[in-house]
């Protein structure tokens, strides 16, 4: 990503806060309140349809899986609309207003399809630029520009721990409108912040397209090249998010389910709500993303430079394993016929986030790597579509739990894992891109 010293420092290059700019403060705080609200709908949605609404169980999957895949190819759009015409503040403002409407209207029955595309639209505004302004504070050549990206997606992350714990425990206790008023106020904070602070942040750039714009930079060979790599990247991606994202969707059902979640405290039993699952995932994020941080620096210091798409490979390998001790609980679960054990899923969640860590952080650092300045949000956009295919993928194929054995369900996920490990090996090997930590 082209951008010269003093533009990537924002307006005040020699402040540090933690080491970093500033401004990566006031964006992990706007991502991190930004998610919380994003998955605490997300951690309600499969039960409030079929508790609430009385949908089907494959009715419930395809509507979650085609909401999450608008969510996340809207970013594409998105990103276009802030490269041409609204500029990166704007649209992330806009961006998060309609997603907050939209958490709101959720509380309402009858509104549930125009909240999701609400919430969709506006996801689309808001995650594109917010992105490309973490890869904005910092020169083309500053190593810690790699930390950045792993900072940031701890803080979704932590937006997306608190998320199912608030959220859904006021979903399943108090009511439905409750769990999604809380995220819809999430949002609002997230926005209070981010205008709040928003002198910390990049300058913006020049608008390439629209009234008293510059003119559209013709891309250099180089810079083709390059995007056509992100777009070879966002293939492998998908693979990796058919698996990837059965964890909100049929995993929420199997712990809802197939999973004892009955504890023996003080002479009672307290059963531990579904929701609260899925904050594993997320609370595994925090604690491992700075071990992780730390044991990069070291191999970098005895081995040099990592080649990012053979680091997204191993994560690959990683995360198919989790998809494999899932087999193991669905075949205990078919010979007893009896709910599994909790750590059955615990271990799942434990590979699949040290896999997610070497896969989505090291992913947006590529893309901010390779994209030219004037396509940089439309470049990460097009990152997201990767999980919009990957959404629809598995939401049609969340269809077919039920139908098709467990063992195999879970098998031909960690397949697909496996296909994209291969792949991003492949790409390693034709076109490394390495970087500093």
């Amino acid at each position: 990503m082209s951008v010269t010293s003093a533009a990537a420092a924002g307006p005040n290059p020699t402040r540090t806060l933690f080491g970093h700019p500033p401004g990566l403060t006031v964006l992990f705080l706007t991502q991190m309140w930004a998610e919380f609200s994003y998955f605490g709908l997300q951690a309600l949605l499969v039960y409030y349809m079929t508790e609430r609404l009385g949908f089907s169980q494959a009715k419930s999957s395809l509507i979650y899986g085609a909401y999450g895949a608008a969510a996340f190819f809207s970013p594409f759009f998105g990103g276009i609309i802030s490269d041409r015409w609204l500029g990166r503040t704007r649209s992330v403002i806009l961006g998060g207003l309609l997603m907050m409407c939209g958490h709101f209207a959720m509380a309402f029955p009858p509104l549930l399809f125009p909240a999701l595309a609400l919430v969709a639209i506006g996801n689309g505004l808001f995650i594109p630029p917010l992105a490309v302004q973490v890869g904005a504070l910092y020169a083309d050549d500053d190593a810690r520009k790699a930390h950045a990206f792993s900072a940031y997606y701890m803080g979704i992350n932590l937006g997306g721990f608190l998320a199912p714990l608030v959220c859904g425990s006021l979903g399943e206790f108090l009511g439905w409108h409750f769990g999604f008023a809380a995220a819809g106020f999430g949002m609002l904070a997230g926005l209070v912040i981010y205008i709040a602070f928003r002198a910390a942040l990049p300058r913006e750039p020049g608008l390439v397209g629209g009234a008293g714009a510059s003119s559209r930079p013709v891309l250099t060979g180089a810079e083709l090249r390059d995007l056509r790599l992100v777009a070879a990247l966002v293939g492998a991606v998908v693979l990796f998010r058919v698996g990837y994202e059965q964890s909100g969707n049929v995993i929420a059902l199997w712990v809802a389910h197939q999973t004892n979640r009955t504890l023996d405290l003080f002479g009672g039993h307290f059963i531990i709500p579904a929701t609260w699952f899925q904050s594993i995932n997320p609370l595994l994020i925090i604690a491992l993303t700075p071990a992780l941080i730390v044991l990069w620096g070291q191999r970098e210091h005895r081995r040099g430079a990592a080649n990012l798409f053979w680091r997204m490979s191993l994560g690959c390998v990683v995360t198919s394993l989790a998809m494999v001790v899932m087999v193991g609980a669905a075949a205990l679960y078919g010979d007893t016929h009896r709910p599994v054990g909790p750590g059955w899923v615990v271990s799942y969640f434990v590979l699949l986030t040290i896999g997610e860590l070497m896969v989505i952080p090291v992913g947006l650092t590529l893309v901010s790597e390779l994209a030219p300045a004037s396509a940089a949000a439309m470049a990460m956009g097009g990152w997201y579509i990767a999980k919009f295919l990957g959404s629809l993928l598995s939401g049609v194929m969340g269809a077919w739990w039920g139908v098709i054995p467990a063992t195999v369900f879970f098998a031909i996920g960690a397949g697909s894992v496996l296909l994209a490990a291969g792949a991003l090996f492949w790409l390693g090997r034709r076109r490394p891109v390495l970087v500093k930590g």
